[in-house]
């Protein structure tokens, strides 16, 4: 949805300020996407202000036909300029409107989970909107599209503390929602902040 843009430039411009803010010592620490470092997790994440169908469809060819080799190509490619470099570009990105196939909400859900990748690990945090929290929760519950979050929550009941959002009536799973929206793709590290009869399945899911 065209209402979309505005949550994707401000969390794209708070991964900027985030990326102003780090140590050199902290551009090479790990983060909760597996096997990347933030300076892994940056590259991504200015590779997406890049996309378009056209681009998208061109680099995908290039890789082989391999999404994963794309990703990951991309990543290095972005990813290799100073510090202060990437800052500029991801906020110069976050500006743009062009964006790869498929629904938007995807792009607000990239940039706020991979902000979070980065964050967390880091002992850092931000007050994400509730307002991108919902869309990006709703657009997931009723998603498997690369993260297979529908899947990973089925037959669950999920419930924010923090917020006006739940979804399902299963057992429970229930804590912040930034926490629940960052577990549903995956991200085991923050079951820690969750609760409920659920969290036990839950966790079982790859």
């Amino acid at each position: 949805m065209s209402n979309d843009w505005p949550k994707i430039q401000a969390e794209r411009e708070a991964c900027a300020d985030l990326f102003e803010s780090l140590t050199p010592e902290q551009w090479a620490s790990a983060t909760w996407c597996k096997g990347w470092t933030v300076r892994d997790v940056a590259g991504h994440l200015i590779a997406s202000t890049e996309q378009s169908p056209l681009v998208f469809f061109g680099r995908l060819a290039k890789a082989g036909f391999s999404f994963d080799r794309m990703v990951a190509t991309d990543a290095r490619r972005c990813g290799s300029g100073d510090p202060s470099s990437l800052a500029a570009e991801m906020r110069s990105g976050a500006l743009r409107r062009n964006h790869p196939p498929g629904p938007l909400t995807a792009m607000l859900g990239e940039a706020v989970v991979h902000g979070e990748d980065i964050r967390r690990p880091l002992g850092l945090s931000r007050e994400i909107p509730e307002e991108t929290l919902v869309a990006v929760a709703d657009f997931y519950k009723g998603s498997n599209l690369l993260i297979g979050a529908k899947r990973r929550i089925s037959g669950l009941g999920l419930k924010a503390t923090d917020a006006s959002w739940s979804n399902g009536d299963g057992p429970e799973v229930a804590g912040p929602l930034a926490s629940l929206v960052v577990a549903m793709t995956g991200r085991r590290e923050a079951y820690a902040d969750l609760s409920g009869e659920g969290v036990a399945t839950f966790a079982k899911r790859p």
